[in-house]
């Protein structure tokens, strides 16, 4: 079983590499993990940088005290997967977010389209975009990841046809699509953007701005699946294929 990862602000270790992880990282390690003196912890600053650390004591019910003695780089993925996603209703964006990030997504894009029932306005959306973030970082933790994928700010229709223009490969889940996702021809470097729409589908303008930018319209498979696991799946697929999962 590989070791838990927790989250650190910097590297600055003691003399003879004795790192103290405290706060709530360190209550959840000594009170919720139970960690004792001889077992193996990941130590990452969620943006790449990481250390393997061995636990040499615990002080109290939060702090953990470790043996740090190198920190290793972890280079971004390649090709790097953005999914814009619709916003759901209820909860369900940080499903598609907790899942998204365990598969390995590199950064998700909320997206009010227009056929959202949920719109982020004022204090609401701000609370609505720190759980999304949140539960990147918790998922990011919990998978093992060292590099946290980004939450992008809410992008507007026009915001995302930019990024789409920009893309090496850019796609949008629609059932009008005539090739399946899992035989479009993919990038081996740079930028893949993935559009999953709301529960009510992507509207027909905005399919059209997307395919002006360059976004081909794609099926997933022969069933139709809620926005919430649509992103999930398709990165599966794009993850396999590109080799990442190799």
């Amino acid at each position: 079983m590989t070791a838990p990862v927790f989250v650190v602000g910097h590297f600055d270790a003691g003399g003879g590499g004795r790192y103290v992880l405290d706060g709530p990282e360190g209550r959840h390690a000594v009170s919720v993990k139970r960690l004792r003196p001889g077992e193996d912890v990941v130590l990452t600053d969620g943006a790449g940088r990481w250390a393997d650390c061995v636990v040499l004591d615990t002080e109290g019910k939060d702090r953990l005290v470790v043996q740090l003695d190198s920190v290793s780089e972890e280079p971004p993925e390649q090709p790097r997967v953005t999914v814009v996603q619709a916003l759901p209703k209820g909860d369900r964006g940080e499903l598609a977010v907790e899942t998204m990030t365990e598969v390995g997504v590199d950064a998700v894009v909320p997206w009010a389209a227009a056929r959202c029932i949920t719109q982020w306005k004022g204090e609401r959306g701000a609370k609505a975009l720190a759980k999304w973030r949140a539960t990147a970082r918790e998922a990011g933790k919990q998978s093992r990841r060292v590099r946290f994928p980004e939450v992008a700010d809410a992008a507007t229709t026009k915001q995302v046809a930019a990024l789409l223009r920009e893309a090496d490969f850019a796609a949008v889940l629609h059932e009008s699509g005539d090739v399946p996702l899992a035989t479009a021809e993919l990038p081996a470097a740079g930028e893949i953007v993935l559009v999953v729409g709301p529960e009510g589908g992507v509207a027909p303008e905005e399919l059209a701005l997307f395919e002006e930018a360059g976004a081909g319209a794609y099926r997933l498979g022969r069933s139709v699946l809620r926005t919430s696991t649509a992103g999930t799946a398709a990165a599966a697929v794009l993850l396999a294929r590109t080799g990442r999962w190799s």
